[in-house]
């Protein structure tokens, strides 16, 4: 075993945990302006900071821009950008104030200050700096949950003209939800035809799920594409009869149905699995005596296929929870799920802090279904009641 574990840990967990730990790790600030940080830690932040800050900020920034020079590094923009994400306006305000405090000047740090920008008259600037002090902070990890802090430490809820993590948290869930449902109420009739049957007409039916699993995820969703399109296949054989056409595509509508269609198997095979398990005299011992139809179903027979119901619907909304490319080709704006705002932060913005924020939300919500799961369907130990 140590060969595969070694393998896995190299190529699955470690790349994983270290991307998840950019999202509590900060550490772009505090090697830029140790010592502004260091003064700011005592700081109560209902005021400007004293004399001392504006002159370790100065130092600070005279010893970084000597260090970029020598060495040709951008810490200086790092640290720029790092801060811009909680206070925009930084991505400008501290390359020029170091170009600014390079010449000497007389008088007090803070005058000098004041004279290249008036945004270091703002608490909020100085706040900026104190939370980006590192090594760990909540900073991404409460933006993930529109959140933030204030100068003085306080956790308060963003605008509501920023808010957009939880909303779209919900609207993933919601989605995930509606796909998971889809997927039971059609595959319980596939998965009891499939169980029930035997010979040629078995295989062919099972075939016919396991068939979709020889498509790629993305050939499956170009599919849906041509047909939904405005020119499309569906739109084609509706005009022929003269109805449309109807904007199938870009809406939750595409989504949900492209969705259900790739997640079907996994819905339908634990049921065939848990079908098969199923002694088939219960059913018929219990309407022997005398149980109707529908009481045998909710008494005998879902009690029974309960494990597999919860195995299908955990495996669908898991999937459904992290799904990427077909949101993202079939739904519009208000359709996209929070693995599209992953991907967008971590290849478009780069801001790998919020991403990784994003995937531990993602990661929090399938560990929740797990243990919901767990309690429901029970984790129990062989020869445990």
């Amino acid at each position: 075993m140590a060969p595969l574990l070694l393998f896995l840990l190299l190529t699955f967990a470690t790349p994983i945990a270290a991307f998840l730990w950019r999202g509590v790790s900060d550490a772009e600030v505090a090697p830029v302006l140790p010592r502004t940080v260091a003064t700011l830690a005592d700081w109560n932040g209902t005021a400007l900071p004293p004399e001392p800050a504006f002159a370790a900020l100065v130092a600070d920034l005279r010893d970084a821009r000597a260090r970029d020079r020598d060495t040709g590094g951008g810490s200086i923009a790092r640290a720029a950008a790092r801060l811009n994400a909680d206070r925009p306006g930084f991505r400008g305000l501290l390359p020029m104030t170091a170009r600014r405090v390079e010449r000497p000047f007389p008088g007090p740090a803070q005058d000098a200050v004041f004279a290249i920008s008036e945004d270091w008259r703002d608490i909020e600037t100085w706040g900026a700096i104190r939370r980006a002090g590192g090594p760990l902070s909540a900073f991404h990890a409460l933006t993930a949950l529109d959140l933030q802090r204030d100068a003085t430490g306080a956790v308060r809820p963003v605008p509501d003209n920023q808010a957009v993590f939880r909303a779209v948290l919900l609207r993933s869930l919601w989605i995930s939800l509606l796909v998971t449902a889809c997927c039971l109420l059609l595959g319980w009739p596939m998965a009891w035809l499939i169980a029930t049957t035997r010979g040629w007409a078995n295989t062919l039916l099972l075939g016919a799920v396991m068939l979709p699993f020889w498509i790629s995820l993305i050939v499956r969703t170009a599919a849906w594409m041509v047909l939904l399109q405005k020119e499309g296949v569906v739109n084609a054989a509706l005009g022929s009869i003269g109805i449309g056409p109807l904007t199938l595509m870009m809406n939750r509508f595409a989504v949900v149905l492209a969705m259900v269609h790739i997640l079907l198997p996994f819905m339908v095979l634990p049921l065939v699995a848990a079908f098969r398990a199923l002694d088939p005299r219960l059913p018929r011992a219990a309407a022997s005596l005398g149980a109707a139809p529908w009481l045998v179903f909710l008494r005998v027979t879902l009690p029974l296929c309960l494990p597999g119901i919860g195995a299908g619907c955990l495996l669908v909304f898991i999937q459904a929870l992290g799904f990427y490319v077909t949101p993202a080709l079939l739904g519009g704006p208000n359709d996209q799920m929070l693995a599209w705002f992953v991907g967008f932060y971590a290849t478009r913005s780069v801001n790998w802090g919020l991403a990784a924020a994003l995937s531990i939300m993602l990661l929090v919500a399938v560990g929740l279904c797990v243990a919901l799961y767990g309690r429901l369907a029970g984790f129990r130990r062989p020869g445990a009641a």
